[in-house]
């Protein structure tokens, strides 16, 4: 009988080295952290860096990312749902538009988006099953046509879009007007999206005795504090030889403050004592 030759044996041990190795190969891709590891687009951020071997937390497979995984964390963070800049998220219905992840650990899962939310609020109207939030939808989207085609400088906000301006911007900001609601709670009419400062704002001139149209004095301007020390400071207290002051009153502000600057009073400089 003769012997199979060494070249022989040697390339039967090399062809099951290779199915020995491939099927190794393939029992290691069918771990799920082996497979997460192959389609992880980025790394995640710090905050979800816990979830990297656990793709499933928030993945459903063929739908991506769905809003009930993120509630499955997220809906008892009474922090974010008692504060009135972030309650809104009770009632929006998608995360990852807002919320993206896979961009590094040091990048905040967090990017404010209103176009996305006034886009969210138009397609949960029309995902109602009740027909007045139905026709309150058309309705909008009748004054955004309106606005989009034709619409002249007067009627639009040049840096905010007109379904941006469907938003309800004193349900999230109201705790930061520095108006005081004296001019109302449409906010687009001057503000962008972008930024609270407006670049085209000019202030009425220093000769203007009208700043009390504007400008809430503040809390301590209602107490003693004003007569014994606001009026002592800016030299109008009410004494027997300065009758011209005597009557000065808080909503004077421009008997005693300069528009460059609050704490710039008049005949005195800079002072702050608040």
């Amino acid at each position: 009988m003769r012997l199979p030759s060494k070249r022989w044996i040697i390339g039967v041990l090399l062809i099951l080295a290779v199915l020995t190795g491939t099927v190794w190969r393939w029992s290691s891709l069918r771990r799920t952290s082996t497979w997460q590891r192959l389609a992880s687009p980025g790394e995640l951020s710090l905050a979800h860096a816990a979830l990297k071997e656990n793709c499933a937390a928030c993945h459903t497979p063929v739908k991506g990312v769905e809003a009930v995984n993120c509630a499955v964390c997220h809906a008892s963070n009474e922090a974010l749902l008692q504060r009135q800049p972030t309650a809104f998220h009770t009632h929006i219905q998608s995360c990852s538009q807002c919320h993206l992840e896979h961009e590094g650990a040091n990048r905040r899962p967090t990017k404010m988006d209103h176009l996305a939310l006034a886009r969210f609020g138009l397609r949960e109207l029309n995902d109602a099953a009740d027909s007045e939030r139905r026709q309150v939808r058309g309705q909008l989207l009748g004054w955004i046509r309106q606005h989009l085609v034709g619409a002249g400088p007067e009627t639009r906000h040049k840096n905010i879009t007109s379904e941006e301006m469907i938003l309800d911007c004193a349900s999230c900001h109201s705790n930061q007007d520095k108006h005081f609601k004296l001019f109302g709670q449409d906010c687009a009419q001057c503000h962008s999206t972008a930024q609270w400062a407006i670049a085209e704002f000019q202030h009425p001139s220093p000769r203007s005795t009208d700043c009390a149209q504007c400008h809430q004095a503040p809390p301590s301007h209602y107490m003693m504090h004003f007569e014994m020390v606001d009026k002592t400071v800016a030299g109008k207290a009410n004494a027997p030889g300065n009758p011209c002051c005597a009557d000065v009153q808080v909503n004077q502000c421009y008997r005693c403050h300069q528009t460059n600057a609050w704490n710039d009073i008049k005949g005195v400089g800079w002072y702050k004592h608040h």
